[in-house]
């Protein structure tokens, strides 16, 4: 990850699935809260995201750009989404959240290399994290509610049994 003053570029490679989910959501709201409020998320080496890790990320898209302000305020870049990725953002209404841009990554200001410390959640926090993350994929998009109403009822029971 590369961080300037109010800028960061968060790398995501590989398949990403409910595990990196956590702290990616993590890492992103310590950012925010930090004062950062302009971020590219680099896509170039990410072959494919779970659902869990697509509602993460489109509930931090939908924040940022609840967040208003300046110019810059509140954007999320998505920077070289492959293909597949790029399809299922568009099939899950998602792509409206974020600019999406091709190349070269180009910073608006100095940057400098940043390593966040991995989370260990534990079953209850997971679990927990899979639920609010198919519930946002519903709330963007109502064509979702098919896709993943099973789901979100097979975790939010399961998290009642780990609760109890």
């Amino acid at each position: 990850m590369l961080v300037g003053k109010r800028f960061a570029c968060i790398k995501i490679t590989g398949r990403v699935n409910f595990n990196s989910s956590i702290d990616f959501r993590m890492l992103a709201a310590r950012l925010q809260a930090a004062g950062f409020i302009y971020f590219v998320i680099d896509l170039s080496e990410c072959v494919l995201m779970d659902s869990t890790f697509l509602g993460v990320l489109a509930g931090f898209g939908l924040k940022m750009r609840q967040s208003g302000g300046d110019a810059t305020a509140g954007r999320v870049t998505l920077l070289n989404p492959s293909a597949r990725v790029t399809e299922l953002l568009e099939n899950l209404g998602l792509l409206e959240l974020f600019r999406v841009t091709r190349g070269d990554l180009t910073a608006p200001e100095t940057l400098e290399a940043y390593s966040p410390d991995p989370t260990h959640p534990s079953r209850e926090e997971l679990t927990r994290a899979c639920l609010e993350a198919h519930e946002t994929l519903m709330a963007i998009n109502p064509e979702n509610v098919a896709r993943f109403k099973d789901v979100a009822m097979f975790l939010a029971e399961d998290l009642a049994k780990l609760r109890k």
